[in-house]
């Protein structure tokens, strides 16, 4: 039973392609348009799915939507209704777009797939789901647990905002919905907008920049802004807000509550916005630990699965995986939009054909790496033809030699290995590396490779056998969606001086024994690295280990601030060359910056648009 599931039109448009419980393929239109969250149907994503299937579309036996379009323009109109005349310019705005593109979409689907198969029979075969049953679907079904509470928490699919379904084997149900326009999503994007950063694309910033501040706003948003039950549910106060009938995300009464108008990109940031990240984030952790412990009272279940965009908070979901509420908790990597894709080919799989499940005690998502892979006769094709010059190795122990030696030498390193990662994290496919133990190495990724603020933080990737010498985390983290603490044997001790200072000047402190990946609240986002997903990755940490007696390195994302990760080996050179990385290890070939052309160097800061 071969189902491809497509997500489309909002952002993070993807494609992914099961046949039966085995995911084949998954992939994000971005990486191959280059353009961040691509909201575009994803013909990319979706050709690229067929073709690591080897299959054509007539052997699909289904195609789904992630949501019903219908009904979410249901919620656009009645939202209007409700609050008319406020909002008649955002409706007559938005209108035209629903018409043309949002909610004909078996019309636009079957012309945007017709060369793919122009006698497939899209009147029986194509099916669309619900959105929160999508993100349902995606983080029980590859879980590894025969039953399980799944929250799934966003900003709006079509009415739902929260939801909470029960699995069991293969049966997926929702028993709990909190609706629009009352969002835990929606307030933390309201609270990025605020702080001044792009909503859909800066909620992590908000997260990054929270340690740096205090919460004291905490109490005044919930005192005015949201009302927050003990079980976690709660209500928006829509006097604050614009999303619902403006172009804005927040309101000037929104503002006079804190004293001051939303920040404008790209300006300085102070203590202000810290303690207004630190506010929002605080009480993000709060609602979510509220949910989880009602949730667990109730049902007495012993599991939680999370997906939807704020179960990409990995501050959160390390609070709610510490709180005891749950024995395990499983989140699915690609909890936003993209992961809706997966989600609604495995509900129809499972809810609709009725196949069996088969719960793999470690999951089932192939460690994320579910998108493109390059065979050496590719790449070496490739490089000449960019002109590059490379070392071309015997082997691949040759190749992670002398990526870890170069690591050993705090030189950045872009790797570029196996299968592209599903989802918005780096996971060891395609990565920059370096030092951990250097304390220039965060500041010197942000500001030369990244072209990022320099607050943001960077994540560690430890072999998984070693988490515990390092890190207080009780359990795996292949997919770096759980925060948690350094060990206190591995802390620095802080001076009475050092101890004193707020904010931004927390940064350049060295706070342990691996500064780069150490937040400033001594925590860390940390991704375990298995050999049974990614050998290549784990031998390159074990050999870095030898070399310096450090089991972990620093892994951010191949790409810089406003790009798309690197998909093919192109885009890893062009990158590469448009940055001040130093190695680059791709398939078994290593090249150095020092011996590229002069002319082929890139201007990488300026090229894409800010997140």
């Amino acid at each position: 039973m071969v189902i491809l599931g497509i997500s489309a039109f909002y952002h993070d448009s993807a494609a992914a392609i099961v046949n039966g419980e085995h995911i084949i393929a998954a992939a994000q239109e971005e990486r191959f348009t280059r353009i961040k969250h691509d909201s575009a149907f994803p013909i990319n994503a979706v050709n690229y799915c067929l073709k690591e299937a080897g299959l054509s579309l007539d052997d699909v036996d289904n195609v789904v939507f992630f949501e019903k379009p219908f009904i979410k323009f249901e919620r656009l109109l009645e939202t209007y209704v409700s609050f008319a005349p406020r909002g008649f310019q955002s409706f007559r705005s938005a209108l035209p777009l629903w018409i043309k593109e949002k909610l004909f979409q078996k019309k636009i689907i079957r012309e945007a797939m017709h060369h793919l198969g122009s006698e497939y029979d899209w009147e029986s075969k194509l099916k669309f789901s619900e959105h929160h049953l999508s993100h349902a679907a995606s983080a029980f079904y590859p879980s590894p647990f025969e039953e399980a509470i799944v929250l799934t928490l966003d900003g709006v699919g079509e009415w739902v905002t929260t939801s909470m379904a029960i699995g069991r084997g293969n049966s997926l149900e929702i028993v709990k919905e909190i609706h629009f326009p009352h969002s835990l999503g929606l307030l933390y994007s309201a609270f990025t907008y605020y702080t001044g950063f792009r909503v859909n694309s800066g909620e992590y910033k908000v997260m990054g920049l929270a340690p740096y501040g205090e919460p004291k706003y905490k109490d005044l948003i919930l005192k005015h802004i949201i009302d927050v039950k003990d079980d976690g549910s709660y209500r928006l106060d829509q006097t604050y807000f614009n999303y619902c009938t403006g172009l804005t995300m927040t309101n000037d009464k929104f503002a006079d509550l804190f004293g001051r108008p939303a920040r404008v990109p790209e300006q300085e940031l102070e203590q202000f916005h810290m303690d207004i990240a630190a506010s929002v984030q605080a009480v993000t952790e709060e609602i979510v630990l509220k949910l989880g412990r009602s949730l667990a009272e109730e049902t007495g279940i012993k599991n939680i699965c999370l997906a939807g965009g704020v179960a990409l908070n990995c501050v959160a979901n390390g609070k709610l995986e510490r709180s005891g509420y749950f024995d395990n908790v499983w989140i699915q990597p690609a909890a936003g939009d993209a992961g809706g894709a997966l989600g609604a080919a495995q509900a129809i799989a499972h809810l609709h054909h009725d196949l069996p499940r088969t719960v793999n005690t470690s999951d089932n998502m192939q460690g994320g790496y579910l998108g493109c892979r390059f065979e050496d006769d590719q790449i070496r094709a490739s490089l000449n033809s960019l002109g590059a010059t490379y070392s071309e190795h015997s082997s691949s122990t040759e190749m992670i030699n002398a990526a870890a030696a170069a690591l050993e030498n705090e030189q950045v390193v872009g790797w570029f290995q196996g299968r592209m990662e599903f989802g918005p994290r780096a996971l060891g496919g395609r990565s920059i590396l370096g030092d951990p133990r250097s304390p220039k190495m965060q500041k010197n990724l942000n500001l030369k490779i990244k072209y990022r603020e320099s607050f943001r933080p960077f994540a560690p990737s430890i072999l998984a056998e070693r988490v515990n010498d390092y890190f207080e985390l009780n359990g795996p983290s292949p997919y770096m969606l759980l925060v948690d603490a350094v060990q206190d044997n591995k802390r620095l001790t802080m001076t009475e001086e050092q101890n004193a200072l707020f904010g931004i000047q927390k940064l350049n402190i060295p706070r342990s024994q691996i500064p780069s990946v150490t937040h400033v609240d001594y925590s860390a986002r940390i991704q375990t690295v298995h050999a049974e997903t990614n050998p290549l990755y784990h031998q390159l940490i074990s050999q870095f280990d030898k070399l310096t007696s450090c089991p972990l390195v620093v892994n951010t994302s191949f790409n810089v601030r406003g790009e798309p990760i690197v998909c093919t080996p192109e885009d890893a050179f062009n990158c590469f060359m448009g940055t001040e990385m130093d190695v680059l290890a791709i398939g078994n070939f290593t090249l150095r910056k020092e011996e590229q052309d002069e002319s082929l160097k890139r201007d990488y800061k300026n090229k894409f648009d800010l997140d």
